[in-house]
């Protein structure tokens, strides 16, 4: 397998823990979201979007958005499941990976800042507040289901690890590189500690990939 991404994509984030969860092998190319080379016609011929993560599995077209590339690994990978065996809790974890990746982490990606710089003049101050908002925002909503639902164990959903809790660690990683304080939701931050506490998740951490700060 062969997995496009950047050391900072979240979205990247999200499909190395499972491919390192599941112990599958791949190689990575980094592609440089902050150089523009996702515009590059090369990788615009890989996923015409020109968005990380993508994932290159045999002869196949390529696999893109890491939710669907979650799915893909669940099912030809299931020995180490990442969603429960019953209907309603996999609806459930689906349901709290969504709220992370696609009502939460949308509004914050690269390419939606640089329209609020582009179109609306914004400060590299005023986008932040976007991105810190939107992130929390999203960590509120997980926080509130934690609290309120009955499922809800050492992890998001029971006592294993799960889609919920790989979408959750990006979202909690993303807004602790953001500057925002993730102890603000106690339970979250205790799913997210447990979950950063494994190497699958502390080697995925963006800071730990090629490419990323020497210095943070």
């Amino acid at each position: 397998m062969q997995l496009y991404g950047f050391w900072r994509s979240l979205a990247t984030l999200r499909v190395r823990i499972a491919l390192n969860l599941k112990r599958i092998d791949r190689k990575e190319v980094m592609i440089d979201l902050v150089s523009g080379a996702q515009h590059a016609t090369d990788f615009r011929d890989i996923n015409p979007q020109g968005v990380v993560p993508v994932l290159i599995d045999g002869d196949g077209p390529a696999l893109f958005q890491s939710l669907a590339i979650l799915e893909y690994l669940e099912e030809l990978f299931p020995q180490v499941p990442l969603l429960p065996t019953d209907p309603r809790g996999r609806a459930r974890v689906r349901g709290l990976a969504q709220i992370v990746a696609c009502d939460s982490h949308p509004l914050i990606v690269p390419r939606v800042r640089e329209f609020l710089e582009r179109e609306f003049h914004l400060s590299e101050a005023q986008r932040l507040t976007w991105i810190r908002h939107w992130m929390r925002e999203g960590l509120r909503a997980v926080e509130a289901h934690l609290a309120h639902d009955s499922d809800s164990g050492d992890y998001c959903h029971g006592d294993t690890v799960s889609m919920a809790d790989i979408c959750l660690v990006s979202l909690a990683v993303g807004y602790k590189l953001f500057d925002g304080r993730v102890e603000d939701f106690p339970r979250v931050a205790k799913v997210v500690e447990r979950c950063m506490a494994q190497e699958a998740f502390a080697k995925a951490h963006p800071l730990r990939q090629p490419g990323a700060p020497q210095a943070a």
